[in-house]
């Protein structure tokens, strides 16, 4: 542990910026999707991690969907892992429950690649598109079923007595 504690710090001065700049790399392409945000101090951040809220969407279900496309992500901290629960770092900053649930959190290492930045960009951009999609088309199948019911129930109030 200590070697590796050793070798993380004198190459720090190095792999710092670098993971920065490929930080800045996805999440500006992630951020580039309708409704999709940041989340923390606009420059005061780590190098190796992002954070994004992706409202209307599940963060569960999107880590899901990323993770059986092989990138490993999770919806929060490491210290709520498996939690259903809404990040309390996220509540703390004052996100709605319904946007802290589509929290998605990606972190990067000293040996990433600029190259593995542009996947996961494409992968993450992709999912986050199709998962809204999926909610977009749900909704409106929800609303379709709910119609029926009402437009009936209209008709018969409006059609003459006999």
């Amino acid at each position: 542990m200590a070697t590796a504690l050793e070798l993380a710090v004198a190459e720090r001065a190095q792999t710092a910026p670098r993971l920065r700049e490929l930080r800045e790399s996805l999440a500006a392409a992630v951020c580039a999707v309708d409704g999709v945000q940041e989340t923390g101090h606009p420059t005061d951040r780590l190098p190796g991690l992002v954070s994004f809220v992706a409202p209307g969407l599940d963060g569960g279900d999107v880590t899901m969907a990323l993770d059986l496309a092989g990138l490993a992500c999770s919806t929060g901290s490491a210290c709520v892992s498996g939690s259903n629960e809404v990040s309390h770092v996220l509540s703390a900053m004052r996100y709605p429950d319904e946007e802290a649930r589509g929290a998605l959190r990606l972190s990067l290492g000293r040996a990433t690649t600029a190259a593995e930045i542009a996947e996961a960009a494409e992968l993450v951009v992709r999912t986050l598109v199709q998962q809204r999609g999926s909610a977009a088309r749900l909704e409106v199948q929800r609303a379709a079923a709910l119609r029926p019911a009402a437009t009936e129930a209209s008709a018969a109030a409006e059609a003459p007595a006999r």
